[in-house]
């Protein structure tokens, strides 16, 4: 027996790869061409093959790290003579032709089927655990560590918290067992599908956990695996650029997203230019056989936003100069607070809503002394079933109503800013002040909901969020929102308009006030609002007609019931 030192065999004009999943482990044993892990080049990503068969006895990089020809990644210990030597193997690769790559995918796909049956007999195994789909290509950062190694699992148990852009997360185990390897920190990013723990669990139990095992699904893997192979096949064979013309005029018009799977461009390009919101068709590449580069996509930003093209997906966004720092430290005494990524998410968020919507904002007050006197009157009954009964229930409940009689309010306006989606459904997103930065789940179907359920379901939202349980599910697909200061203090505020909404009601605090009627003044309990909108969507006149409408549904409730 012997140890060879697998190393990264020639990756053509690519340097400085990026490591993203290592597919081994230390104990493995693997067969001449077993898969090692999979690196992502400019071109696309790709597998690193074993160039001869063996134990795996130290894998000598992790994700994240960056690689180049010639990189040692793995000990295998092998028997002598068995293959020729590394390093000769290295020299004589060459880059692989469509028929090639395809024809290998095929073979692994086989292997795999082959390795499945040969290991079915066996009573217990070692089975990975991966991230589940975030519904996100970026990756995401891993925030907390929920079990350690020996710890025994129960399926669905919570295994690590992730912290996307939207809230935190807890991924669940797919199946019970017992936890052998930890291959993540606190700290570190992942992506969906990587392989984050590995946990010993029964056959049956691992193949329950997979997706849909039903001869159907099981001739859908291989298409998958096939097509991916067809197309880096193809970004290795073949390239289609954006025309001449294309590239003409593209200062002139709006970056927004398209179809860009026909361009010749690697992932990690294709990522940039998403982030960026470029129509890689519009870019000249200037790479070998016109390949776009990351420098290619800068460049037609930079030359978009010089011509006065601007970025944009309705309406124009202008970038805006950037307030320079300020050495304070020379004023006195000063500490730099990281803000936490929610926090920089909401700061984000915020900005380009308030750059890119023409907000308008209108204020109002609502009597709502009979309304608290009847709130004041279900203590018992809210003891009783044990919910927290608020004003905002109420206020929730009236708005759904509001939106309902005044559709154009529950509409979001389309990337060509040529028309309006409507939507049928009344779902209302409540702000919801956590400790980590402002979150706004969502009340689904609130128009069809007694302000009972309204209140239960705040109660238990809030909670989630505070405790950052909150699922992505829990925020996605509001039409309006609802911003409620309580009982802090305030006369009003101007909400800023949670784009692709169109209007947001801001609530302060009640206060007792002098009223005239029938001549003479009443102490009423009044209740300031006011709401911010999209000029674009609506009128002035419809936000006109909605303030009054929510004024009369919140001084006489009984109006919610007709």
């Amino acid at each position: 027996m012997s140890l060879e030192k697998i190393t990264i065999p020639d990756l053509g004009d690519s340097e400085d790869v990026e490591v993203i999943e290592i597919l081994v482990s230390v104990g493995d044993e693997i067969q001449e061409n077993n898969s090692l892990l999979v690196l992502e080049t400019d071109k696309a990503a790709m597998e690193i093959p074993a160039t001869s068969a063996g134990i795996v006895k130290e894998v000598l990089v992790k994700v994240g790290d960056t690689v180049n020809q010639g990189h040692e990644i793995v000990v295998v210990e092998s028997a002598a003579g068995t293959s020729a030597s590394v390093d000769a193997k290295a020299a004589t690769h060459t880059e692989p032709t469509a028929e090639k790559v395809i024809e290998e995918t095929e073979e692994k796909v086989e292997e795999k089927k082959i390795e499945k049956q040969s290991t079915s007999s066996s009573e217990l195994s070692i089975a990975d655990i991966n991230v589940p789909d975030l519904g996100a290509e970026d990756a995401v950062e891993v925030i907390d560590i929920l079990v350690s190694v020996g710890d025994e699992i129960n399926a669905d148990d919570g295994l690590l918290t992730l912290e996307t852009d939207k809230a935190a997360m807890d991924v669940p185990a797919p199946f019970g067992g017992k936890i052998t390897d930890i291959l993540v920190k606190v700290g570190d990013k992942v992506i969906t599908g990587a392989v984050i723990m590995r946990a010993e669990t029964s056959d049956e139990a691992s193949d329950e956990s997979k997706a849909d095992t039903s001869p159907e699904a099981e001739t859908k893997a291989p298409e998958v695996d096939l097509k991916a192979a067809q197309s880096t096949a193809e970004n290795v064979v073949s390239a289609s650029v954006a025309s001449s013309s294309k590239a003409t005029s593209s200062s002139h018009q709006a970056i927004s997203p398209k179809d860009n799977s026909e361009v010749y461009a690697g992932p990690a390009v294709r990522k940039l230019a998403r982030q960026l919101g470029v129509d890689l068709t519009l870019v000249m590449g200037t790479g070998t056989k016109k390949r776009i580069l990351k420098e290619d996509v800068k460049d037609f930003v930079k030359n978009a936003l010089q011509s006065g093209g601007g970025i944009a997906s309705s309406g124009s966004t202008f970038a805006l100069p950037q307030v320079k720092d300020i050495d304070f430290s020379q004023f006195g005494d000063i500490e730099e607070v990281e803000m936490s990524k929610l926090h920089q998410v909401t700061s984000r968020n915020m900005s380009q809503n308030w750059l890119s919507v023409p907000h308008v904002t209108q204020f109002e007050e609502a009597d709502v002394s009979d309304l608290e006197e009847f709130r004041s009157a279900q203590k018992t009954l809210s003891e009783k079933k044990g919910i927290k009964l608020s004003p905002l229930p109420f206020i929730v409940k009236a708005c759904a109503q509001a939106l309902t009689e005044f559709p154009q309010f529950n509409v979001s306006l389309h990337s060509s800013g040529k028309k309006l989606i409507q939507k049928k459904y009344v779902n209302i997103g409540v702000a919801v002040a956590t400790p980590a930065g402002l979150m706004v789940p969502v009340v689904k179907d609130a128009d069809k909901k007694s302000v009972w359920e309204i209140a239960a379901e705040i109660n238990e939202l809030s909670q989630k969020a505070k405790d950052r349980k909150l699922t992505k599910e829990l925020m996605e697909g509001g039409c309006f929102t609802v911003s409620s200061l309580g009982n802090i203090g305030g006369l009003g505020f101007t909400p800023i308009v949670n784009a692709p909404e169109v209007a947001i009601l801001g609530v302060s605090k009640t206060a007792v006030k002098p009223v005239w009627i029938n001549n003479e003044f009443v102490p009423r309990k009044m209740l300031p609002f006011s709401l911010s909108y999209d000029h674009r969507a609506v009128n002035g006149v419809d936000g006109g007609l909605f303030c009054s409408y929510l004024n009369n549904l919140l001084s006489d409730i009984r109006l919610m019931v007709l």
